[in-house]
Order: C-alpha cells, then structure tokens, then sequence
C-alpha cells in the first residue's frame, strides 16, 4: 500500500488500491466515533477548500462544508455564474489560481460528456488535490459512504453478498450515471455479487461496465445485467433502485422523456421488496423521488438505511479531505 495521501486527487476510487480504500474506510469510522462522543477532531486547522458547484446539492455541499470545519479548516462555496468562468476564463488558469490560494478544490459537474473532462483538466494545472463531489462520470464521495453502509449492517467481509442496482422511474431531472457506474466500479471489488437492472436502451457507459467486470474477475465477485427489475430484486441483500438519465438514448431530451415515460412501473414498492431476502435494507443516494422512484412505505420502512447512508457522507468526506490535504507527504 503506498500510504502517501498527500497532494492527490480524489475522482474515482479506480485511482487507490483497495488497501487504501480501506484505510479511508478504517479512518471515516475513527471520525465517526470521536465525533459521536464529542471529541475534536482539529486535523486541518486554517486550511481552505474551495467548493465550485455547477450543479445543485444538499448532502454533498452540506458533508463538505460540515466536515472542513470539524476538521479545523473553513470551506468557500463557489457559484461558477458569480466567477470568471462565466465569461469564459479557462480551466487552468481557474486552477493555477485556486490552487494558490487554498489547500484542496473540490468541483461538482455533472452535465454529460463535459464534467469529468472539466475535473481533469483543473487537475492537471493544480497543485493541490482536486476532489470529485460528482460529476457525469463518477461519484467516488457517494460511494465511499455507500460502501462504509453496507459494512456497518453487513460486516467488512462482503464476498458474495447480493447488491442490486437497478433503474428507477422518475421526472425530477435527467440525473447522472455517475452514481450506478461508481457502485458497479467498487463493490464489485469487494467481491460482491451485483445485479445491475434498467430498461433496453438505458445503457451505463461501455467502458465503466467493462472495468467493473474486470474487476469482478479479480476479486471473485459478479457482475450480471439484466432487463428485469424483479429478477434483480430476487433473494438481495441490498437494493439500490435510483434512476438515472438515458444518455444513450438519444441526445435530444425530449426522446429520452419519451422513452422514460415507457417504464413507470420500475418502483420500489412492497411486492418487489418482499422478493428480496428478510433482512434486505434498501439504499438510495438522495434525493428519491418518492412516489415514483419508491413508495413511501418502503423509504421510510424498517428496510430503509438512507439516513444512515446521508450521514455517513459526513464522516468518509473527512477522512478523504484529512488524507488528501493533511496526510504524510
């Protein structure tokens, strides 16, 4: 395991070693317990992050604010149509500035097929890391926090557990990949055992399945597709239903609407639940969009671990920004 945290960037969990994942895990539990009974935890005093959020948030924004100031430092929140790059300053000079002022940068971008170019290339003019808080591609906070849930409900050896990860219906907005494409991409390196569900032509990205299976290959976990919600749900120990936005359906979002309107009846609702096994818990990143996505009763049921799954964003954000920003360098 290289140990050496300090300096590099956070935008996907691809780029550490399932070693250091662990180590992410091992210290966002630390900062769970000291910030259960109340002891500081001052491990970035006056260090600055800047946060550049082109899409809206609540958890993200709120986990990352909430964790800098825990840990000593204080966040900037940044709105691109208040910045420069509004009227079309370049990425690297948007870095190379930032990056001179503060301690880490950290970027919300989701708009497909432009976020996660926009993340690299501020990376690649910035010396201090760049975090990912979503973007088109990837969700590696989200994730992270996703992974310590199922841990603490399930236990750190997770080969063989039962993960669906299906498509949900919903009319909120075209939302990102990234989420499904993360959890494919990192519980499969647990060896888990995922099934991952959506309707013909609601296709993640080629080469993200791909990596995932390899992945699965290497761990001696699975990875199935299907087209059928139900079969998905039969005999799972978690259940991930959330929609996401048919990319690959057409670029023209009306079509898309069109195509989505096919598959109300893709919800989380009781019967769907009771295929999966007794003690199944039911995840969702947030906001669900409830009555379409998952029926009341279920979001706020007994299988329901979304709002552990929401505070758990808080103390994996603090591990990642206390390794990336304050560890060995």
């Amino acid at each position: 395991m290289n140990p050496f945290f300090r300096g590099r960037h956070f935008i996907t969990t691809q780029d550490f070693t399932k070693d250091e994942i662990d180590l992410m895990l091992d210290l966002s539990y630390e900062l769970k317990r000291k910030f259960y009974v109340g002891e500081p935890t001052p491990w970035l005093l006056y260090k600055t992050v800047f946060l550049l959020f082109f899409d809206q948030s609540t958890r993200t924004r709120n986990s990352m604010e909430a964790g800098i100031t825990q840990l000593g430092g204080h966040a900037h929140y940044l709105d691109p149509s208040t910045m420069q790059l509004a009227h079309g300053e370049s990425p690297k000079d948007t870095a190379i500035i930032l990056s001179r002022y503060g301690h880490a940068i950290a970027i919300r971008h989701c708009k497909f097929g432009v976020g996660n170019k926009f993340l690299r290339d501020v990376a690649k003019h910035s010396r201090v890391p760049i975090i990912n808080m979503q973007d088109d591609v990837y969700h590696p906070l989200q994730v992270l926090a996703d992974l310590m849930t199922i841990q603490e409900k399930f236990g750190k050896d997770l080969k063989g557990l039962k993960v669906a990860i299906t498509w949900a219906y919903a009319k909120s907005h075209l939302k990102p990949l990234s989420v499904p494409q993360s959890q494919i991409l990192l519980f499969t390196r647990y060896g888990m055992h995922v099934t991952l569900a959506y309707p013909e032509k609601f296709d993640l990205m080629p080469e993200i399945v791909e990596q995932a299976r390899k992945n699965a290959e290497e761990s001696g976990g699975k990875l199935e597709i299907v087209h059928d919600m139900d079969e998905a749900f039969k005999d799972a120990d978690v259940v991930i239903p959330k929609n996401w936005g048919g990319f690959f359906v057409s670029e023209d979002e009306n079509e898309i609407w069109a195509e989505t309107e096919k598959h109300k009846d893709w919800i989380c609702d009781e019967r769907r639940m009771s295929l999966a096994k007794k003690h199944a818990i039911y995840m969702h990143a947030l906001p669900a969009d409830r009555g379409r996505e998952v029926v009341d009763s279920v979001i706020d049921g007994p299988h329901s671990v979304v709002y552990d799954e929401a505070e758990n964003r808080l103390h994996t954000a603090k591990a990642v920004m206390a390794l990336l920003i304050g560890g060995r360098p």
